[in-house]
């Protein structure tokens, strides 16, 4: 699909470490929020031990109630590296090489455009589920607050959990509502049918299936039922995973929901292609496809795309429609945040509507 723009936001480099022990390593997966004319970002920060010790790896970590992250020096005959982003311990559990908070970021009129950096986070893991960090929010304006939900990690397992605010500077936590292991929530941004509704992404250890991305809904967004799958294309591109992307946005054809999918790597080393394609469900039964873009809408093309800490990914995390244009941002080599310009008549296109 023509890109009619592309901007590589935010890179590592732009963001001030939130402690002195750490470095960051990524500013990607922003959730978005429009407030008036103006686009904000809460961009989820990675960031690594500073220190690097011959001989041993630095696996960092959040203790509630202390404002310090605790770093774990382990002799490097105790790990086994799985990816960059993942290490196997003796024991047979796993750890992140890092942990995530969320910053806030005020982009100009156009969108496209960093005019603000907050130097201090904006939401730092602080229970006993954010030990390992706080990840990949999705904002959605709902009823009077922005609520977002975001992903919780830690020796639990990484869950999903929902906060809200107002301003973006007062938080409130209202705790886990998909248990492990369970990512890639969107809150649909208005009732249907009297109910909250919610895509989610169960992420099962046994495949009787091509992966698949369900659809929940809820009388008071916290206890979550009536579970259905609602998509498991299982083509080429979507053999690994596929799990929502960005709050769906109501249309006059329905709601539109930019989506990701992995394809694993053809050498199975790696984590393989990220892309992003579009779905439209219907207006008042959103369990109801009526239409999935025939190829991907979004592929790795630029080299902040293609190269970084994890190579080959586009992440959308967010999109904001101006007139005929969507603006759709996204993680990029799980390294920097994108935005992309695309017709919002070529997306409808690619679903044959």
């Amino acid at each position: 699909m023509k890109r009619y723009d592309t901007v590589c936001l935010l890179r590592p480099e732009d963001i001030p470490p939130s402690h002195s022990s750490l470095r960051v390593i990524s500013a990607f997966n922003p959730g978005v929020a429009q407030v008036g004319e103006t686009v904000w970002l809460l961009v989820r920060v990675a960031e690594a031990p500073a220190e690097t010790r011959p001989g041993s790896v630095g696996l960092p970590r959040y203790v509630p109630g202390e404002p310090e992250p605790v770093i774990d020096w382990l002799p490097d005959t105790a790990i086994e590296p799985i990816d960059p982003r993942v290490v196997r311990l003796r024991k047979g559990y796993i750890r992140l090489t890092f942990v995530s908070h969320l910053r806030l970021v005020k982009l100009d009129e156009s969108g496209k455009r960093v005019e603000w950096i907050s130097p201090t986070p904006a939401f730092l893991p602080a229970t006993e589920w954010e030990t390992f960090g706080v990840e990949d929010p999705r904002i959605t304006w709902l009823e009077g607050k922005y609520y977002f939900t975001y992903v919780a990690v830690s020796p639990h397992g990484a869950c999903t959990a929902l906060a809200s605010t107002t301003d973006f500077v007062q938080f409130t936590r209202h705790g886990i509502i998909f248990p492990p292991e369970n990512k890639d929530v969107l809150l649909f941004p208005e009732r249907v049918g009297g109910e909250y509704v919610a895509l989610h992404r169960p992420n099962p250890n046994t495949h009787f299936h091509a992966p698949e991305m369900w659809l929940s809904y809820s009388p008071d967004l916290i206890r979550w039922g009536r579970h259905q799958p609602l998509y498991g294309g299982g083509r080429a591109w979507e053999d690994d995973r596929v799990g929502g992307s960005t709050v769906p946005v109501r249309i006059p054809q329905g709601w539109l929901e930019i989506y990701h999918s992995n394809q694993k790597s053809p050498t199975g080393t790696g984590v393989g292609t990220y892309t992003a394609s579009a779905m439209l469900l219907d207006a008042e039964n959103p369990a109801q496809v009526l239409g999935v873009s025939r190829q991907p809408i979004l592929v790795p093309e630029a080299e902040f795309e293609r190269q970084g800490f994890v190579p080959n990914v586009v992440f959308p995390t967010g999109m904001v429609l101006r007139d005929d244009r969507a603006l759709i941002y996204y993680g990029t080599a799980d390294t920097c945040t994108g935005v992309v310009e695309l017709s919002l008549k070529e997306i409808l296109e690619s679903l044959g509507v």
